[in-house]
């Protein structure tokens, strides 16, 4: 095979190699420059080709370490008066740079354009010389698209390069594809790069149809894209925006199963739960074509459930029905769930909209149905649409790939807990490449995410991250990220995120880049918050609320007539 790559320029030769490090995909060179021995940075050395008439290969490698090796001697910098440059020029030592540094180089490879990057096993010769990779070259190298065209999106640049002179831009099919996760811990920026993936998804050169699961209310800003001067294009397209608060939310209880039914019902003995299953086996007998039914044709199957004969032939109902019937009762007084009104995938989903559902004012136990109910109906959309079973006229028709992204997703597929959405959520991350249906799991709390789950979205977006327990399931859960990479994790700072995966060439450091709508999810300042309770127009605006209301003195009469 013939060698082809993006060729490097060569910046400035920063070391020379000493020779093979622990394993044999890594090599140690020797440097007294520690400006840019940075972890994380790439540098790359050269070897011949297998053929004469080719240029030589540029093996590209990522700094995981690096040690002191030799310095001045300790006593020269225990006095804090005295300079240790000046003692050593007294003593005839007057290197510029009097350090020593072993670095630790692990080996990425060349970047072949059509194959991506080729690990020739040729470790370097000791004494070759080693360089820091240019800018231009790795924007080239590191990015799966080029920025700015159709399906690519611009997440921020290289974290340890000055003045965002890397990009760092991802590939939309890939992410979409094979899914993603943004694992942060509170406070780290996960909803904010959140809300630059969406303004890049609905970015002219994507024009994706976006659904957000949004437990707590952070996403209704992204309403600013509507009209913003960043997203116009000269054939009139502008993103929508379509934000549905909890009060427009309803499920149509049809779409529910018996799992969903008894997720949001009290407590059910286990004669309650076999009348209500078997309620349902009747239901289905019923059912002819697109039959809907509604809570009273459940509690009337329910009845029919629980009714039985006697010894004299007399048929009666068991105790079991009216019980079921009140629980039914209180649940079809739930303003989220209707016998007819529902959200049809149609409405959620549209090429070049975001679709945030609002639920932080619905119970836990309800978003998990709501939740569930819409990923069963986007799947099957997806499924019934490609295989040609519903056409144009039918609600259900979506004809193009969709992305869901679920916040807070350890609470919608917990680790060591029963869910409504896990098993669904489970068939589509192992299937829905197949369909067009790709998902976006962001979570504080990766220790607490189904691992069944987590491993299936092969890009991840890792940010700081200090619980011990959240680290450790990241080695397990996330193959994508080498380990040098996420030694960083408890010292990257807000903004500053780790992305892997299917959607870079190679693991990057990046800083995300600013929102071009504004955050909904900041933190509130308590502190300032407290202060203006004491401003005097606040202390004047609670006087008048809080003085008494004086009524009007009723006239004095007389059967009648005012006798003022």
């Amino acid at each position: 095979m013939t060698n082809v790559q993006i060729p490097l320029s060569p910046l400035h030769t920063i070391g020379t190699v000493k020779g093979p490090g622990e394993n044999g995909n890594q090599y140690v060179f020797i440097t007294s420059d520690n400006r840019y021995v940075k972890i994380g940075e790439f540098v790359y050395y050269e070897v011949a080709a297998e053929r004469a008439d080719l240029p030589k290969l540029q093996i590209l490698g990522k700094i995981s370490d690096r040690c002191l090796i030799d310095h001045l001697p300790d006593r020269i910098f225990a006095d804090t008066e005295i300079s240790p440059e000046a003692i050593a020029a007294l003593v005839g030592f007057a290197h510029p740079n009097p350090e020593i540094y072993e670095v630790t180089v692990d080996v990425v490879g060349y970047f072949h354009p059509a194959l991506g990057f080729m690990n020739p096993r040729r470790t370097p010769d000791p004494g070759a010389k080693v360089y820091l990779a240019d800018d231009a070259g790795l924007q080239q190298i590191l990015n799966r698209k080029p920025l700015g065209s159709v399906g690519s999106a611009h997440i921020g640049s290289l974290l340890l390069r000055e003045t965002a002179s890397v990009p760092v831009v991802i590939d939309v099919k890939e992410l979409v594809s094979t899914h993603m996760a943004i694992l942060a811990g509170t406070g780290s920026g996960k909803s904010y790069t959140a809300g630059v993936l969406v303004e890049e998804l609905l970015s002219p050169y994507n024009r994706a149809a976006v659904l957000i699961f949004d437990p707590h209310g952070e996403y209704d800003t992204l309403a600013q894209m509507r009209g913003h001067a960043s997203f116009a294009t000269e054939d009139g397209y502008a993103p929508q925006v379509n934000i549905l608060k909890p009060e427009d939310i309803r499920i149509r209880i049809s779409s529910l199963d018996y799992y969903d039914i008894l997720t949001l019902l009290p407590e059910m003995s286990d004669r309650q739960q076999a009348i209500l299953n078997k309620a349902f086996t009747i239901l289905k007998r019923h059912r002819k074509g697109d039959y809907r039914w509604g809570v009273q044709d459940l509690i009337a199957a329910v009845y029919e459930a629980d009714r039985s004969q006697d010894e004299d032939g007399n048929e009666r109902v068991g105790s079991s029905a009216p019980a079921i019937e009140w629980k039914l009762e209180r649940f079809e007084r739930s303003p989220y769930f209707h016998s007819f009104e529902h959200l049809p995938p149609r409405k959620l989903f549209e090429p070049g909209q975001v679709t945030v559902l609002q639920m932080n004012e619905i119970s836990q136990e309800e978003q998990q149905v709501i939740c569930a109910a819409v990923l069963r109906q986007a799947n099957q959309a997806r499924m019934n649409t490609l295989k040609e079973n519903i056409g144009p006229d039918d609600e259900s028709y979506l004809p193009y790939p969709v992305f869901i992204l679920i916040e807070e997703a350890h609470r919608f597929a917990p680790a060591h807990e029963p869910s409504r959405c896990k098993m669904i959520l489970r068939t589509i991350l192992s299937e829905g490449r197949k369909f067009g249906l790709g998902v976006g799991l962001i979570t504080q709390r990766p220790g607490k995410l189904d691992s069944d789950v987590l491993s299936q979205c092969m890009s991840q977006f890792i940010m700081r991250i200090v619980n011990p327990v959240d680290q450790d399931s990241l080695k397990y859960g996330v193959e994508a990220a080498g380990r040098d990479l996420l030694k960083e994790l408890p010292a990257l700072t807000k903004g500053q995120v780790i992305i892997a995966g299917a959607c870079v060439n190679t693991p990057v450091l990046c800083k995300v880049r600013e929102r071009k709508t504004k955050h909904g999810g900041e933190t509130l300042n308590a502190p300032e918050m407290w202060q203006s309770y004491f401003q005097s127009h606040q202390i004047e605006t609670r006087k008048m609320e809080q003085a008494p209301v004086v009524s009007r003195a009723r006239p004095k009469t007389f059967r009648g007539a005012s006798i003022e």
